[in-house]
């Protein structure tokens, strides 16, 4: 049972509450695609099932979580492949002339980069996604969802909060929520299938999260073929690429071989 994260009491703020909350996302998913007609055939699933208009959709129903009012919507399929996605959005309703006030301070973003490794058989689908918010409503609030969109081997995850608001003495406030951890929003089940590490600077307000899939089912990585049809050869190699790669990601840099 998840323990729910305990709000402070609420402040008595002097003026508009400027405090800005950033989450940034990294998502990968991982594919092993034998040949390059599989290679063709992943880049082309990838591009269908987050194009932008299932992307639009994701950002909108997040808008729709944390409380937000969408302002505009500018969407983009690339060729050959990829999309991007950018929401304005707004704390409280406001007059079309007021719009261009919120450029700068509330937005949603998500931009999906496919590649491929030129030797190995290994691709890689990337979304980028980044939730700005200013005022009282949190980006924290659709993290669950945002996880769950997403079919994510590898998760790297910062949380910011800067600039400071006041109170009504004066007083300075430069965070006004509790939070020790990215994991503290996030729930027990999605927790339990990841190995976690948290960097975090709590004096800068700053917290970063990595995750990777515990469970390793070769089935779930490979495209247009299953393990039944592989000799044991062929396993053993391709579980040690696809690892040595999820390892370099997760830690974000180039690694010895690891063993299968």
């Amino acid at each position: 049972m998840d323990t729910p994260v305990k709000a402070k009491p609420k402040m008595k703020l002097y003026g508009f509450n400027n405090l800005t909350k950033t989450l940034s996302f990294n998502i990968y998913d991982i594919c092993y695609t034998r040949t390059e007609e599989e290679k063709k055939q992943y880049i082309q699933y990838i591009d269908e099932v987050y194009n932008a208009d299932r992307l639009t959709a994701i950002l909108t129903e997040v808008s729709h979580i944390i409380g937000a009012n969408i302002l505009n919507v500018a969407k983009q399929d690339y060729d050959p492949q990829g999309a991007s996605v950018t929401i304005l959005i707004s704390e409280e309703e406001i007059e079309k002339e007021d719009v261009v006030m919120h450029l700068d301070k509330s937005h949603l973003t998500v931009h999906t980069y496919p590649e491929s490794h030129p030797h190995k058989g290994i691709s890689t689908f990337r979304a980028d996604i980044e939730v700005s918010t200013c005022g009282q409503i949190s980006p924290l609030k659709a993290l669950n969802y945002l996880i769950q969109s997403f079919d994510s081997d590898i998760l790297t995850m910062d949380y910011h909060v800067r600039g400071f608001t006041r109170d009504v003495s004066g007083k300075k406030i430069y965070i006004d929520h509790r939070i020790n951890s990215i994991q503290n929003y996030i729930n027990a089940k999605t927790r339990n299938m990841y190995n976690m590490i948290d960097v975090n600077v709590y004096q800068e307000n700053i917290f970063h999260t990595k995750m990777m899939l515990k469970e390793f089912d070769l089935d779930n990585y490979l495209f247009g073929i299953t393990e039944s049809e592989l000799s044991e050869r062929e396993i053993k190699q391709i579980k040690h690429q696809l690892k040595q790669e999820m390892m370099e990601i997760f830690y974000g840099r180039n690694l010895p071989s690891v063993k299968a």
